[in-house]
């Protein structure tokens, strides 16, 4: 090992163990390395790994620390998966959405209520009759933002239970084209964090749409 590195020990548990495919290793990095480092040492490897990052604990031999805490020759460091619940849930997909798999991914036996918005692509707008909608998105910054709104609530509301899908491609009258889900002890704060996130989403996540009429068809950017 070069003297301007240093070695740890990395251990993954649970679901982390599933996306990495291994149960402990060793990683060699430069000298003054941090935890977060490991960190996007090993999601860049695995990219299924990179968006559980807001809801990741640190813990370096055997105690929780800061992502920024910097490491000695030797410490082992492990990720902390959610202790309960499923992976979080930011998601750009092609797919029909499924609106239970985004329920079940907030609800939790301390939640009292589970809010959820379900956008769905209606028959007219603007006076004119809309056939179907084509939805695009840039995926990677999608939703990296879908999170970066899933970290706001947890700073604004203190709740952690938030699932975002966003669907993309040719959606028919009906589809659902975005399905959002907040939980929380309390309904007040589920239907305030929940009402803040599509607003957001309208805001800086960059999906936009196509309306197609029988006598030609529009763009819409982001926040229509």
């Amino acid at each position: 090992m070069d003297s301007q590195q240093l070695r740890v020990k990395v251990k993954f548990f649970a679901l982390y163990r599933e996306l990495v495919g291994l149960r402990e290793t060793e990683a060699d990095l430069p000298l003054g390395s941090t935890a977060l480092d490991v960190w996007h040492l090993f999601a860049d490897a695995n990219p299924r790994l990179a968006p559980n990052l807001p809801h990741t604990r640190f813990a370096v031999n055997g105690q929780y620390v800061q992502p920024d805490t910097p490491l000695k020759n030797g410490d082992e460091v492990v990720f902390i998966p959610p202790v309960s619940g499923g992976e979080p849930l930011f998601q750009v997909t092609d797919g029909r959405i499924d609106v239970e798999r985004v329920v079940d991914a907030v609800r939790q036996d301390e939640d009292g209520a589970v809010v959820t918005f379900i956008g769905v692509v209606r028959n007219e707008n603007r006076g004119k009759a809309v056939l179907h909608m084509e939805y695009e998105a840039y995926p990677e910054m999608a939703t990296e933002k879908m999170r970066e709104i899933g970290q706001e609530i947890a700073e604004r509301w203190g709740l952690h239970h938030v699932a975002m899908v966003h669907r993309v491609g040719r959606l028919e009258v009906g589809e659902a084209s975005v399905v959002i889900a907040v939980a929380s002890p309390h309904r007040q704060v589920a239907f305030e964090a929940c009402h803040y996130a599509i607003d957001r989403l309208k805001e800086i996540v960059p999906v936009w749409k196509k309306e197609v009429y029988s006598d030609g068809e529009t763009w819409l950017g982001m926040g229509n």
